[in-house]
């Protein structure tokens, strides 16, 4: 009897080592391109039968002929400069998800925070140091209720309002390109933008996707890395705001690129990155962004309030100490 078992089980071993095999042996193989846009990078891994970086770098194209402020020909700059445009549907979707945010956060999130952005001098516009009477001035501009999307074209109060979707468009590119691999037959995919990412389905040792949260200290060259923490996800997005790579010091004072719409000055708070995950990319980098200006409390406050996103955030203490909170679901992502 004993000797009937053990044949059994070595007969089950034997069928589940050539199914393995069968299974390995039909997976597609995993590409990896990548390539720089939107003033960044990126990087991109699927598992398919055939090169598909031609079709990625198109639709990145799309997106940059639509949303990019340093694009000249682009549909955003064409809003900007105040010409009869009519946009296309990335831009309409874009912009119908920006004012959605910009009304969930009470206006820290808001695209057309570009004149201010500017006159900081980390927009597309380089300024300088503005003093309360310019931004005063820039401020009649501001306000994302003072935009709309009437008869398919953009409206605006003011023609001095710009627009500027640089802390949703990587999001959005993300998404853009994970549509396009979808399009083409792929299931198991990362992409990556400028720490952007969508993940779906498995990698190329059959698990989740692995996205490390990087250490939020003072690098502006991103050189030495260091991360703080992973995270394990798939069918979702990530993306993390902070203010330690794009800043710059005057005199003492370090002036970060996060610009608070409501009060026209860079953001002074505790909070040094926060990371979202979310269903789409273009919803993380949003939030992400406006949680960098609302702060700590607020942030976490509006997190645990809105259902389809868990946030992670990582601070300082007075003494310099680096801390963090998460949303009550993020735990799950987490690599232990």
């Amino acid at each position: 009897m004993n000797g009937r078992l053990n044949a059994w089980k070595i007969a089950f071993l034997i069928f589940l080592i050539i199914a393995t095999i069968f299974i390995l042996g039909k997976q597609k193989p995993y590409i990896a391109n990548s390539g720089t846009v939107f003033g960044t990078y990126y990087n991109i891994t699927y598992s398919s039968d055939k090169e598909l970086h031609e079709e990625i770098k198109k639709t990145l194209m799309q997106v940059d002929n639509s949303l990019s402020p340093f694009n000249k020909k682009s549909v955003i700059s064409a809003i900007n400069n105040n010409c009869d445009t009519l946009p296309d549907k990335m831009f309409v979707h874009v912009f119908n998800l920006a004012q959605e945010i910009s009304e969930k956060t009470d206006g820290a999130f808001d695209i057309t925070v570009a004149p201010l952005v500017n006159a900081w001098g980390f927009g597309f516009k380089k300024g300088i140091n503005p003093d309360s009477a310019a931004i005063d001035s820039l401020r009649r501009f501001i306000g994302y209720k003072g935009v709309a999307l009437s008869d398919g074209k953009i409206t605006k109060l003011h023609p001095q309002t710009m627009l500027d979707c640089s802390a949703i468009a990587k999001g959005y590119g993300c998404d853009a390109v994970a549509g396009a691999l979808e399009a083409n037959g792929v299931t198991n995919y990362m992409v990556e933008i400028g720490g952007e990412v969508v993940a779906k389905g498995m990698n190329s040792k059959g698990g989740n996707w692995k996205i490390g949260i990087s250490k939020p200290t003072d690098n502006a060259t991103a050189s030495n890395n260091e991360l703080h923490e992973i995270v394990s996800i798939t069918g979702k997005s990530l993306a993390t705001s902070g203010n330690y790579r794009n800043f710059r010091y005057e005199g003492e004072r370090k002036l970060a690129h996060t610009i608070d719409p409501r009060t026209g000055y860079p953001v002074q708070h505790s909070l040094l990155s926060a990371t979202v995950i979310a269903d789409d990319c273009a919803t993380a980098d949003a939030y992400a962004t406006a949680f960098m200006v609302m702060g700590l409390e607020k942030a976490m406050e509006l997190c645990e309030k809105t259902e389809e996103i868990d946030a992670y955030f990582i601070y300082s203490e007075e003494n310099g100490n680096l801390k963090t909170k998460m949303s009550k679901g993020f735990a799950r992502y987490l690599k232990r």
